[in-house]
């Protein structure tokens, strides 16, 4: 590597790279949603096995954060950004050749390395602006990253149509090669104060853990993201069997969720410097649970449209767009000498409690059922977000630290 090289690598990353590094795992999360009912039937297996293609995948990426994060303040941010990224592109290949679904799913956890990106970002921000910063600057990044979930979904179900499911894993690859080389030639190391070994890591995490703040943070982020993922879990099934939607119409919807996404961060961006992390954790929870009460009052008084679904489901992206991240922030804040850990031990509960709020979603899903396994979900984890934000917001009050 020459010394333009070197150099260019010692200042911090530019946004577009992060953007690049954080999509991967969003990517390889939503393209694939509008195949699952077809990789049933090609796999001659009922929903709910494919569907842990979802959960398991949540899993992994919940129970690899708990690893990546702690690596990444022992052994540094890009590295261990790197191994991710070639591991994610190794099961992916794997998984496009699966013969069986069981194959298929063990490929699935694998390439929730991709999702490093997502965990190290947070970290790489904190590693080079101070708290209020680091959430407006999460929420530009953010922004920009939801544009992969906006058309990930239409293009794979467009795909689906066309070419079949491994279509949408070969566009998955591409972008994974394509992260991969961004991260080799703009990503230098931003960690400068390494921990003395792994396993001091591991260590931290009862000061963690004895942190109200930190669980004040990451409860708000596991529930107002729950109702998101709770979403994923059931919207396929309820758009495909139930309003009778084509893999790439529902594609189209769901780009109604990601656009709210977006909207959602900017007004994170902009505005949560000014207002504060905790008010805008606070406007966003109540903006999800606001949208979901008026799609469940909408089935209610008879209506099985699309866009009774997807409509309000667009609160949910603006929700979620502004309080996780306030809430990602806060939570990588509280203890800033282990940023990566932190962050490595909040993303794992978020997700964790997403994908139990997927899989028990489209496990309650039935033709009996109606969408209401769905919407009743949802709605309750929205509500809880609400709850541990404003107990967020009183113990600040009473700590004066708004």
């Amino acid at each position: 590597m020459d010394a333009r090289s070197t150099s260019a690598l010692a200042a911090p990353p530019r946004l577009a790279t992060l953007v690049i590094a954080t999509s991967v795992g969003p990517l390889a999360l939503n393209i694939f949603l509008p195949s699952l009912p077809g990789m049933a039937r090609y796999f001659a297996v009922d929903y709910g096995v494919v569907q842990l293609a979802l959960s398991l995948y949540l899993v992994a990426m919940a129970l690899l954060q708990l690893v990546l994060g702690p690596a990444s303040d022992r052994y540094g941010r890009r590295p261990v950004l790197l191994t991710s990224l070639i591991i994610f592109l190794v099961a992916t290949l794997a998984a496009i050749q699966s013969p069986n679904v069981h194959v298929l799913l063990a490929c699935r956890i694998m390439q929730a390395f991709g999702a490093a990106g997502i965990v190290l970002s947070r970290a790489i921000v904190r590693d080079t602006v101070d708290a209020e910063d680091a959430a407006s600057k999460i929420g530009y990044i953010t922004m920009g990253m939801s544009v992969t979930p906006m058309i990930a979904p239409f293009i794979g179900g467009y795909l689906d149509e066309i070419y079949g499911w491994k279509a949408s894993f070969w566009l998955t690859f591409a972008f994974g090669l394509l992260a991969l080389v961004v991260v080799y030639l703009d990503l230098g190391e931003t960690n400068r104060n390494r921990s003395s070994s792994f396993a001091a890591q591991f260590r931290a995490y009862p000061e963690l853990i004895a942190s109200p703040r930190f669980w004040g943070y990451t409860l708000t982020a596991m529930f107002g993201s729950g109702a998101f993922f709770a979403f994923l879990g059931g919207g396929p099934y309820v758009s495909t069997e139930m309003l009778k939607l084509t893999p790439s119409q529902y594609g189209f919807y769901f780009g109604l969720i990601s656009i709210g996404y977006m909207l959602g961060n900017f007004v994170s961006g902009r505005f949560s410097k000014r207002v504060g992390m905790n008010h805008m954790m606070l406007a966003g929870n109540v903006v999800t649970t606001v949208g979901l009460c008026a799609s469940l009052a909408l089935f209610l008084g008879g209506s099985m449209h699309a866009l009774a679904l997807f409509g309000p489901a667009a609160f949910v992206g603006i929700g979620n767009g502004m309080t996780l991240p306030s809430a990602n922030a806060g939570i990588v804040s509280v203890r800033p000498h282990l940023a990566g850990s932190a962050s490595g031990l909040g993303g794992a509960l978020t997700l964790g409690g997403g994908a139990v709020l997927a899989a028990i979603t489209a496990a309650l899903l039935s033709p009996d059922s109606g969408p209401y396994p769905l919407l009743i979900t949802t709605l309750l984890s929205a509500v809880a977000g609400v709850f541990t934000t404003l107990w967020v917001v009183r113990r600040a009050r009473v700590k004066g630290e708004l």
